[in-house]
């Protein structure tokens, strides 16, 4: 595909009512929160027919000379890397957001701007998701890594399973049990700033303004270079590096308004439920419908006691208003989650071989089996989808009340919480053969 078509396509996508305006990503923190809590968020607005898997890797120690096979480059490995559970489309090897062992959790956006989002195949965005929870055991050390990969490997390539050749740069939502950071991209140039109370959203548009931080040593010389920034006036990061018209951009700018009132509705009062209403509203354009539409939500309630175990949700299934948030939490001796796990390829996947996505393999895991008959049955029958949702909402709101004890008096014993995830996914199951 040559250049000019591959600018073609990024602008059939960014200027048609196929645009992806996707996706959202919040983080809410006392006083704003109820019980102490830090309220993590995140619809993963992916292409439509895209399988999100969520899948579990334990931590590991590695040997000085170890290579990592990333989506489409290889890096030089860390010599340790902590346990995680990401929600991530089943065709890459990085995340779309997920959470580690030491209750970091990271989401990210899709971000365009006045740097040209790079063709070249480099580390997704999604890569830097994982190699961020993987290296980092808060959250200020996740902008670290970030930034140090981003200067070292840079950031580009498709982000799609197709040959559309659709690129973009991108911005990450990370919070740990004290506070969060809001990183901003722009090719390997970049701004963070800090939340450490009440609460923030991203969307697919730069947000840092004036408020920077940290930042890249050479963002605003570049800027200044490039003739965005006369070297005078207030530095604003998004006025800076945003496209001179965002036009472009409307839609996100609506769902961004839109987070942000909807968190700003239950400031005081924020809590899991709370989040998991917000992901679910279709009135915003949160929950998306369409082209993209939200293929996996994640909401992490992570109690700021260091005694007290993170509850991370996931529903592995498209459309959150009609999936169940299953709990997950960090104990020794998990195993993979199997039913939400993905068939793998290996080397044949068309994914590896080059050219790339010349076929797209079935890449639909147990649970979305399942979740593609019951969500027809909810479209095409009335009285019995009601049923359905009935049970699954009432499966949802049991496993809330179970965790409560665990984020108020902590895990006794592990072992009670070991499979809790994958034998929710049972229960699910057993919604489904029931109606």
């Amino acid at each position: 595909m040559t250049g000019k078509r591959k600018r073609d396509l990024r602008f059939h996508w960014m200027s048609t009512g196929m645009h992806p305006c996707s996706c959202d990503t919040f983080v809410a923190l006392p006083p704003s929160t109820e019980g102490q809590r830090v309220i993590f968020g995140k619809n993963s607005d992916r292409p439509c027919d895209e399988v999100q898997e969520v899948v579990y890797f334990p931590a590991r120690d590695y040997g000085a000379e170890e290579k990592l096979e990333c989506t489409y480059i290889e890096i030089e490995q860390a010599p340790h890397t902590y346990a995680v559970v990401l929600s991530r489309p089943a065709w890459l090897w990085g995340a779309e957001m997920g959470a580690n062992e030491h209750q970091v959790c990271i989401g990210n956006e899709a971000v365009w701007g006045r740097e040209n989002a790079d063709d070249d195949e480099a580390l997704l965005g999604m890569d830097l998701v994982r190699l961020g929870l993987e290296r980092a055991d808060t959250a200020v050390k996740a902008v670290d890594v970030i930034a140090d990969l981003l200067e070292k490997y840079g950031q580009g390539g498709n982000c799609m399973e197709d040959q559309c050749g659709f690129t973009y740069h991108n911005s990450f939502l990370i919070s740990d049990r004290t506070e969060a950071w809001v990183m901003e991209t722009a090719g390997k140039y970049w701004a963070a700033e800090k939340v450490e109370g009440g609460y923030r959203n991203i969307s697919n548009q730069y947000s840092i303004t004036t408020q920077i931080d940290k930042e890249h040593p050479g963002m605003r010389e570049y800027a200044k270079d490039q003739g965005w920034w006369d070297g005078d006036t207030p530095f604003s990061f998004a006025g800076v590096y945003s496209f001179v018209t965002t036009s472009r951009l409307e839609a996100a700018g609506s769902r961004y308004c839109e987070g942000k009132r909807l968190l700003e509705k239950s400031s005081g009062r924020i809590n899991s439920e709370t989040m998991m209403d917000i992901l679910r509203n279709k009135e915003s354009g949160i929950n998306m419908e369409g082209m993209f539409s939200s293929t996996g939500s994640m909401v992490s309630v992570v109690p700021q006691d260091p005694s007290l175990p993170g509850v991370h949700y996931f529903t592995g299934t498209p459309d959150p208003e009609r999936s169940v948030f299953k709990p997950f939490i960090f104990v020794e001796g998990i195993k993979q989650l199997k039913l939400t796990c993905s068939p793998c390829y290996g080397e044949d996947d068309p994914v590896k071989k080059k050219p790339r996505f010349q076929s797209k393999p079935d890449r639909k895991h147990p649970l979305f089996l399942k979740h593609e008959v019951v969500a027809a049955i909810i479209d095409s029958t009335r009285e019995r989808g009601q049923k359905i949702m009935q049970n699954m909402n009432d499966l949802e709101k049991n496993k809330m009340a179970e965790m409560e004890a665990y984020l108020t008096g902590g895990v006794g014993d592990p072992t009670m919480v070991v499979h809790l995830f994958t034998n929710t996914v049972e229960e699910e199951f057993q919604v489904y053969s029931k109606s």
